[in-house]
């Protein structure tokens, strides 16, 4: 059985994003395990949107296999409760996979099941969590994260890409593929992608450049002008130029660098292509020069970028 930890006034999504993404599997695999909603008190158990869930208590979690638990408002008070954490730790002495999502990590952290591994959680609470829990590896710029038997993912929708993980090492990656299909998501991300957006970080005020950035990062292989940008806003390179920075407070080049950036840092980490390929397919043109532009960005070459993402 797959146990969802909630407590009051937990993140809604949190819970029913893995939950759906488990009770999907169960169709496709009929011997899979069923998902179900725990708490420390029988009952109703309100999240911080007023929706109520109904849950069982702690006794009746004896068959769980893989915990879940759930982060939100409520973490604060949950990580000072003994019985939450004494069920935690209990369930990973036993051999129990723990997977986090969101603050819920915090959770873990408490328990002492952090301590010494890698982990992350949502970037919003990365200098409190880190001044809380100086002994957990924090890495704030990961969608989930694996180490041994522990996993931790970030905010919200990342705990549906940590359920997709964890449904591929069970059932494989055609499962997987299927309930990702099934819940229509546009791709499915990998633990080594950024939380965070060049799309989300380009300010659009009044979302007018917005349909031309999402094609400029579909079609990043292509040659990106000024004049090929501002034909297909219907602009003059020069008025296109001057309005797409006064808008999206990025000059066209430095927000096509930036997407072409996060793209190549995603296949870098999440793909098996090779670093020659995913600099020709994300529009760079040759290793060396994605090679400098990771550095100046980064910090670190691709290589190394790739060597780090594969780390426990």
């Amino acid at each position: 059985m797959i146990g969802i930890l909630i407590f009051p006034d937990f993140q809604l999504l949190d819970a029913a994003g893995p939950a759906t993404v488990f009770e999907i599997a169960q169709r496709i695999v009929p011997t899979a395990p069923t998902a179900r909603m725990i708490a420390v008190r029988a009952g109703t158990v309100r999240s911080s949107s007023g929706v109520e869930i109904l849950s069982s208590g702690l006794r009746s979690a004896n068959a769980i296999t893989t915990l879940v638990v759930a982060g939100g408002f409520g973490v604060d008070e949950a990580v000072g409760c003994p019985k939450t954490l004494g069920f935690v730790r209990r369930l990973a002495k036993r051999g129990a996979r723990i997977a986090s999502v969101c603050s819920g990590a915090y959770i873990l952290a408490a328990a002492g099941l952090l301590n010494g591994r890698k982990a992350t959680t949502h970037w919003c609470r990365t200098q409190d969590f880190v001044a809380r829990y100086p002994e957990v590896r924090l890495d704030p710029d990961r969608i989930f994260l694996r180490d041994g038997t522990i996993w931790t993912s970030a905010g919200i929708t990342a705990g549906i890409d940590l359920a997709l993980a964890i449904t591929a090492e069970d059932h494989g990656e055609d499962v997987a593929k299927d309930i990702a299909r099934q819940l229509v998501l546009y791709h499915r991300r990998g633990g080594g992608q950024s939380q965070f957006s060049s799309l989300l970080e380009l300010k659009t005020p009044n979302g007018r450049f917005g349909p031309l950035l999402s094609w400029m990062r579909e079609n990043l292989d292509k040659t990106l002008t000024v004049e090929c940008l501002a034909e297909r806003a219907g602009l003059s390179p020069r008025h296109f130029a001057r309005t797409f920075t006064a808008e999206t407070g990025s000059t066209p080049s430095k927000a096509i660098e930036r997407l072409r950036l996060e793209v190549a840092r995603e296949r870098v980490q999440s793909s098996g292509q090779s670093i020659e390929r995913v600099a020709e397919t994300t529009g760079f043109g040759d290793a060396e020069r994605m090679r400098r532009a990771f550095v100046r960005a980064f910090g670190h070459p691709p290589q190394s970028v790739r060597r780090t993402a594969r780390l426990p």
